[in-house]
């Protein structure tokens, strides 16, 4: 990664002061989106799962020891 970091900058460095504008404006409009490395499905699916175990505490949860254990990792 740091190698085609610096290779795009080293092009970005020999640009046309005009082709720098243009690009300042492009990465400017350019939305970057943060990937959440948990996807809302799963999110979903472990907020059911601790709503489940809370009104049911009888109940194991079947993939954690324990509902600290879950919520230690969710936080």
């Amino acid at each position: 990664m740091n190698a085609t970091a610096e290779i795009l900058k080293n092009k970005i460095e020999n640009f046309h002061p005009d082709m720098l504008e243009v690009l300042a404006r492009m990465m400017e409009n350019l939305e970057i989106k943060k990937q959440d490395p948990i996807s809302q499905f799963h999110k979903d699916e472990i907020l059911y799962r601790i709503q489940f175990h809370n009104e049911n505490p009888a109940t194991k949860l079947d993939f954690y020891e324990n509902i600290s254990e879950l919520k230690r990792y969710c936080a």
